[in-house]
């Protein structure tokens, strides 16, 4: 595998951006130490979103909504975002965010745990993007393939743990270990679900890439 901190760099040297106000986001969720995907990653779903063409799409994980922000910025016009998110201190930034981006209209904020909200949800939605509790990915999972359309995305972010994943459940902290072994029952039921064609790829934190099958 073509990888290391020289690749990383050089790779994101080619970055474009994004626009002004995405930007300043980022940086101030970097400054507050708000994770937000990374640049890599940033690129993969930019790329997603102009093959795929979604009108509808539900983000699992608001945080302060630069994720949402991205997704509304670079999908097409029209499309309308639902994104989640239960932590109380971060859902008045998100709110502020997306008021700064003149995008109240296209985003709709759900606060509360994600495993009650998407109970309730109906969809259909082209494309699902997770970036939550990572040991609840695999509790997620039924839902999000019962909203997500035939032909649809579901995207899944952060899910190699800086490597951790492929390491013996011993070889983690014992904290860690729940999630560890969700992770990797989540892949397994990803790369071998019968609904779904996915790929896992080395980008960032590690992501995949789910098609619903029709």
């Amino acid at each position: 595998m073509i990888s290391g901190e020289r690749m990383d760099a050089y790779l994101a040297s080619l970055n474009k951006g994004n626009t002004p106000l995405l930007d300043q986001i980022e940086r101030e969720a970097l400054e507050t130490n708000v994770p937000i995907i990374r640049t890599q990653t940033q690129g993969l779903i930019k790329f997603l979103l102009a093959l795929r063409k979604p009108m509808s799409i539900l983000e699992v994980g608001c945080a302060i909504g630069f994720s949402a922000l991205l997704m509304s910025e670079y999908a097409p016009r029209g499309c309308r975002i639902t994104t989640i998110e239960k932590y109380e201190k971060r859902i008045p930034v998100a709110k502020s965010n997306f008021a700064r981006a003149g995008r109240e209209d296209a985003i709709t904020l759900l606060t509360g745990d994600a495993a009650d909200i998407l109970k309730e949800l109906t969809g259909p939605y082209d494309f699902i993007f997770m970036d939550a509790a990572k040991g609840q990915y695999i509790h997620f999972l039924p839902d999000a393939l019962r909203v997500l359309s035939p032909g649809g995305l579901l995207v899944s972010d952060n899910v190699l743990q800086d490597g951790d994943v492929i390491e013996s459940r011993f070889a983690v902290t014992r904290r860690n270990r729940t999630i560890h072994s969700r992770m990797r029952e989540y892949l397994y039921e990803l790369t071998h679900h019968e609904l779904l064609e996915t790929v896992v790829l080395p980008v960032g934190d590690g992501v995949t890439v789910s098609v619903k099958l029709a």
